[in-house]
Formats: structure tokens, C-alpha cells, sequence
């Protein structure tokens, strides 16, 4: 089958979807790579792929441009003429979904994450619901990285339940995330959070935190990796990172590929977000390598957390109950960091290996391919 794989970035391509794209090249898929080009782009031109450039901005709703990146998903899907399309984040869902409903394309979307659809009542998030029921309604499956995300979107009848399916996050690859050794010799703790520099990603409260847990541990480390984010009020401005490391209260190395050193270097990981994810992907990693892992009490940030036992659970935007989280991790024994880490470990082999969604995928595709669904866009 020819397959048209899309996301908002280049970056959401390669660092969560490169081993799916491995295992459909390995069973004999032509793929399509759809995605605005960054400076990932390289990457998934290495895979071999056919990559196509997708105009969109990712976080404006200005109708003009929100009309002109559904064109440009219509006029794609006409041209490439997949027999079936994978969408990944909001807009590739919807715009995508209703190019393709329109073209009479299979779409295999994927919801990995709501942001405020679901939680702020607005015209324009009324609109967005009215939209995901319009672009799904002839999808054979959606695909929900957790089950709040799933039931809101079987209790506002978006999708029917024989339709939904649940996934383990994105999954894992434990070959690439093996357990790491604990920081050696043990010395301060050293915390980590890896996220997109949103303000929704907690990003506030983990420096709040830190200035707590300083006052108690004053070699404690603390260190922001991530991609900054275009100005706006979501954005944490970069003058406003730049005085936290002159500071001195945390360390900002700035975006960075392989993230796998910088969980080496940590104790723990924390993402204190109060943002409506899928299944935070830095989680899953994290805890796969051994690493006692803090976050809040949300959707999808919940399943991959054992409170108590592999990390623990604070409030959202509370920066004292996290601080409290960090202080329990700084006073920990090794043994007893090792032990969490241990569990991290198993529950992530135990439920959110990446096999689990390659094979969910595949079994879509079979079902497609032999029901004759897959048929392309009429030239």
C-alpha cells in the first residue's frame, strides 16, 4: 500500500514515529512523509521516504491560513494519492481527515492529545469538536494514546465505540531506552524536565519548585531541555529562560537529538504538565531507562505513573505539591531511587512497548487491504 504519514513538525516524525515508518518499510509500504519542513527534515529524507513539505502554523487559528492549510491538505492527498493516511496532532487530524473523507481516503488518525478542545467552552472549540466528528466520520479507526481523551470522544458521539482504539502512548523502543546505571558516585540530585518551552508544559512551576527545593538542597541540579516555541502568550520567552540560567537556578542547554545523555545525568524526571497530553512521550522514555519519574494527576500523564511505587503524582500547577514530589526523590537512598526506577522499567515493558503499536497498526492496515477499502484519490 501506498501510505501518507503526517504530523505538525518534522521533529514529531522522527523522534515518535521512526520505528512505525522502520516497520511499514519492512513489510513492504511505500510511505509519504507530509510535515512542515524543520531542521529534522534531513532525518527523515535519510529514511528513505518520499518527504513533502506541509505549510502550516501550528498554534494560530487566523481563518485565512487555517482555510489555506486545508486546501494545501486537499491538493496534497489529490497529487500523492495514498491508499490510506496516518495523521498524527490537531490539525493534521482534522484537516487531513476531511481531505481525505472528501477524496474517499482511508484515515487512520491518531489523538495525541486535546489541549483545550475538551476542557474551555468556545464558539471556536465547539467548531473544533463539530470538526473532529466531520473529518472521522468515515475513518475505519481513531486511535486514543489514553482512555479520558477516548470516553470524551464516545460521550460527545464523535466517534462510535467500535471504532475507537486504545494505544500504549506512542511506545518505546527498549532496545534504544535500556535501563541506565543511577548517576555514580550519588552527589546532589539532578533533575530533569524535557519539554516543549510552554508555559502549559509547567515549566513555570518546575522553576518555582526548584527555588523550594534549593533552600533545602543547595547543590540540587536542575535542567530544561527543549524546542522554543514561536512568540505568544503559550510561549515561554526566551529572555525569560536566558535570566533562569544567569540565575543560576537552572542549567538550559537548549533543544537537543538525542535526549537519551541527559536522562543518564538525572535522578529523576519531571513534567509538571497541565496541558491535556496523549501520553508524554519524555515519560515513557524516562521510565523505560530507569528513572523515577514526577508528574501531574492529567490525562494521559496519570497511566504511566505509579504513584508512589515508580514516580509520584502531584497537582497541576501547584509548584508546592511538586516541590514536595522533588524533595521525597532528594532525600531517597540510592537503593530506594533504583528500586522506583525498577518499576518504571517494568510497567513500560509490561504495557507500552512499541510492538504493541506497530502490531495495532498493522492489523488496521491488513483489514484495510483485504476489505479492498484502500483506493486512491481519482486523478
Amino acid at each position: 500500500m501506498k501510505l501518507l504519514i503526517s504530523a505538525n513538525t518534522s521533529f514529531n516524525l522522527v523522534n515518535f514515529r521512526a520505528g512505525l515508518i522502520r516497520a511499514l518499510q519492512q513489510e513492504g509500504h511505500e510511505i509519504v512523509l507530509l510535515a512542515p519542513f524543520d531542521e529534522y527534515t534531513a532525518e527523515l529524507e535519510a529514511t528513505g521516504c518520499q518527504v513533502v513539505g506541509f505549510r502550516m502554523d501550528q498554534r494560530g487559528v487566523s481563518p485565512p491560513r487555517e482555510a489555506a492549510t486545508l486546501v494545501a491538505a486537499y491538493r496534497h492527498l489529490r497529487r500523492i494519492r495514498p491508499d490510506a493516511v496516518l495523521s498524527y496532532t490537531i490539525k493534521n487530524n482534522l484537516y487531513l481527515g476531511l481531505a481525505a473523507r472528501h477524496l474517499g481516503i482511508p484515515l487512520i488518525p491518531n489523538i495525541t492529545g486535546l489541549g483545550s478542545v475538551f476542557s474551555k467552552q468556545s464558539l471556536l472549540n465547539a467548531g473544533i469538536r463539530k470538526l473532529y466528528a466531520a473529518a472521522f466520520r468515515t475513518a475505519p479507526v481513531v486511535f486514543f494514546q489514553n482512555r479520558e481523551d477516548r470516553d470524551q470522544f464516545l460521550a460527545a458521539g464523535i466517534v462510535p465505540p467500535g471504532r475507537a482504539a486504545l494505544l500504549p502512548g506512542s511506545g518505546v523502543d527498549l532496545a534504544r531506552f535500556a535501563v541506565l546505571p543511577m548517576p555514580a558516585p550519588p552527589g546532589p540530585p539532578a533533575f530533569l524536565l524535557a519539554a516543549r518551552l510552554l508555559w502549559e508544559k509547567g515549566i513555570g512551576e518546575f522553576v518555582e519548585a526548584a527555588r523550594a527545593v534549593r533552600r533545602t538542597f543547595p547543590d540540587a541540579t536542575f535542567r530544561i531541555i527543549g524546542r522554543p516555541e514561536a512568540p505568544g502568550a503559550a510561549a515561554v520567552p526566551a529572555a525569560t529562560v536566558s535570566d533562569w540560567a544567569k540565575e543560576g537556578i537552572i542549567d538550559y542547554p537548549g533543544p537537543v537529538r538525542d535526549v537519551i545523555p541527559y536522562i543518564r545525568s538525572a535522578d529523576c524526571v519531571v513534567l509538571p504538565s497541565y496541558y491535556r497530553e496523549g501520553t508524554p512521550r519524555i515519560l515513557l522514555e524516562s521510565a523505560a531507562c530507569g528513572r523515577p519519574v514526577i508528574t501531574t494527576d492529567m490525562p494521559g500523564c496519570r497511566d504511566v505513573v505509579a504513584d508512589g511505587t515508580s514516580g509520584f503524582l502531584v497537582r497541576p500547577r501547584d509548584a508546592g505539591s511538586l516541590s514536595e514530589a522533588m524533595l521525597e526523590i532528594a532525600r531517597m537512598s540510592l537503593p530506594a531511587r533504583q528500586g522506583m526506577g525498577a518499576a518504571g522499567r517494568a510497567l513500560i515493558e509490561a504495557q507500552y512497548d512499541e510492538r504493541f503499536v506497530i502490531q495495532s497498526y498493522t492489523a488496521v492496515l491488513d483489514r484495510l487491504a483485504a476489505s479492498g477499502a484502500p483506493g486512491r484519490a481519482a486523478g
